[in-house]
Order: structure tokens, then C-alpha cells, then sequence
């Protein structure tokens, strides 16, 4: 990969801090205005995520019609927006009004996974507001660790990880993170991951994800099995009718040790939660990037 300029980095990083900036310091509702708002411009801006997102939802859903993929974009660049908004502001949710941002739903599976005692993996996505489900966790119940990626530029990155870190999660880099998960596991601590990109086939095996082979990386199914901790699919999910999140913790995933079986059986689970809110997913991303041999690009 080219290296990136540093001219280029502070760019990017001068108009990412503008857009944290006005979210953070806007009035709730001109916040939420602004964050439709700057979903929208990059929407016009990078027109290849539209069209990326069109080609994952024909893919994915064969059988939906031109202006129903149409409306589940749209409402994918509203998720973008609340997710903008809630992580610009990140800094000002505590545990006096995180109730105000989001509720509990299936927390019983939590406290079932907990008295266990082997540690908890939550199996998560892109799908709601992944960013804020993490952060409530910390205020609501106790802190975790969440497995990032760092990004490719290292200003909106240290942005980004200040914002996360408040809460008084522990971030584990992608990079180099396996002990430190099973250190935390054997403590009896969550670790949250997302499970949903795409894997290059040297580190991945094919499983079924809306019923077409999808690359996955095996490493989340290994550590389960090394652990034998609980597997648990959580998402902040928005609600429309309560304007807040609903961070649902659905049963635990029954794992097997077959490392390439349990592995489709969490992307079944993930594939699931996407079903109930396609609107809410990052149909934007190139899930289905990496293809088996023979079969032709998709992007």
C-alpha cells in the first residue's frame, strides 16, 4: 500500500475535527440535522459507496426490487448519521444521561455468560451504532476490551481513540491482539469484535452470508474454543419510535470447536440481525470482495 501524505493527513484531519467540532457543540437538534447533513455529502462526494452498496444489496437480496435497495441506502447514510453525531459527542454522554442515548434489551443473556465465568466475546458489526454500543456498555455495566483497527491516518485515528477510550474501555490493536484477549478472557472480561468484513483468502475460509460465500477470518471462532468463553451477538440497534438505541444482547451462539462450522454459525447470527434492520447495515463496505477461485470480481 502507497504511503499516505502527510499533507493529505492533515487535511483530512483539519475537516474530520471540523465535522466533531460542529456535532459536539451544536444544540442536540441542529447536531442531528448537521449529521443527516454530512452523511449526505459523502454520499454525493464518494459516489462508489452508493454504487458498492447497490451491487452488495442485489447480491444479498436477488428477489428486492430497484426502489427498495434504493430506500435501504438511504437509510443506511441516515445510520451514518447518527452514528457521526453520537460519536462526536461521545465526550458529553455519562452515567447521568447515557439512558437518555440508549437501553438494555436481553441483558439476562449478559448475566448468564458473566456467572459462567470464562469471559464473554461479543460477535458484533457494523450494523446500528457500533461505536456507542461499546462506550454505553462501560457506563452501564462495566468497562471492556474492544478490538480496533487503526486507521490509515494516524491524526483522525488518535481523534477517533481519544473518543473511545473515555468510557474506560481498553483498546486492543488488530494488529497484534490475541493474548491480550485471552488475558481478558481468562479474567472473566468482555471483549467485543466485529465479525463482519471481509477476509483475504489467505487468512479466511468461505461461509454462507446471505446465502453466497463470503470470505471470514477464522481467528474469532479460535479464540472461543481456545477460551471456551461465551459468544454472544450484541448491536446497538436505533429505534425510530423511541428516538434512542436499543443495545440487544441476543442468545449466546453454541460453538462447537470446529473452527470453519462455528464460524458460519456466527455469521448466520450476524446475518440474522442484518435481516431485521437492512437499513442499518454498511452495505458500503465490500463484504464479498474476495471471491472463491473461478468466480468473477463483484466489485
Amino acid at each position: 500500500m502507497a504511503s499516505r501524505s502527510p499533507l493529505r493527513n492533515r487535511i483530512e484531519a483539519g475537516l474530520a475535527r471540523t465535522v466533531v467540532w460542529s456535532l459536539l457543540y451544536a444544540p442536540r437538534g441542529v447536531a442531528d440535522r448537521l449529521g443527516a447533513f454530512y452523511a449526505r455529502l459523502l454520499d454525493v462526494l464518494v459516489p462508489r459507496l452508493r454504487r458498492t452498496a447497490g451491487t452488495n444489496l442485489a447480491f444479498a437480496y436477488p428477489e428486492a426490487d430497484a426502489a427498495w435497495r434504493k430506500a435501504t441506502i438511504d437509510g443506511v447514510y441516515r445510520s451514518i448519521g447518527r452514528l457521526l453525531v453520537a460519536l462526536a459527542r461521545l465526550p458529553k454522554i455519562t452515567r447521568v444521561n447515557v439512558g437518555d442515548w440508549i437501553r438494555y434489551e436481553g441483558f439476562e443473556h449478559y448475566e448468564r455468560a458473566k456467572a459462567a465465568g470464562r469471559g464473554i466475546l461479543f460477535a458484533t458489526a457494523h450494523l446500528g451504532n457500533w461505536e456507542l454500543s461499546a462506550f454505553a456498555h462501560a457506563l452501564l455495566t462495566e468497562p471492556m476490551n474492544v478490538v480496533v483497527r487503526p486507521l490509515d491516518n494516524p491524526f483522525i485515528d488518535d481523534l477517533v481513540e481519544t473518543r473511545r477510550g473515555l468510557s474506560g474501555n481498553k483498546l486492543l490493536s488488530k494488529r497484534d491482539f490475541a493474548r491480550s484477549i485471552l488475558q481478558a478472557l481468562r479474567a472473566n472480561e468482555p471483549v467485543g469484535i466485529l465479525v463482519d468484513q471481509n477476509s483475504g483468502a489467505d487468512h479466511g475460509v468461505f461461509v454462507p452470508f446471505f446465502g453466497k460465500p463470503a470470505c471470514t477470518n477464522l481467528t474469532f471462532a479460535k479464540l472461543a474454543a481456545r477460551s471456551g468463553a461465551a459468544v454472544l451477538p450484541g448491536f446497538a440497534l436505533w429505534s425510530e419510535t423511541e428516538q434512542k438505541y436499543v443495545l440487544r444482547f441476543y442468545p449466546a451462539v453454541e460453538m462447537t470447536g470446529d473452527a470453519e462450522a462455528d464460524t458460519a454459525r456466527v455469521q448466520a447470527a450476524i446475518e440474522a440481525a442484518i435481516r431485521e434492520y437492512p437499513d442499518q447495515w454498511l452495505w458500503i463496505h465490500r463484504r464479498w470482495k474476495t471471491r472463491p477461485e473461478g468466480e468473477p470480481r463483484l466489485y
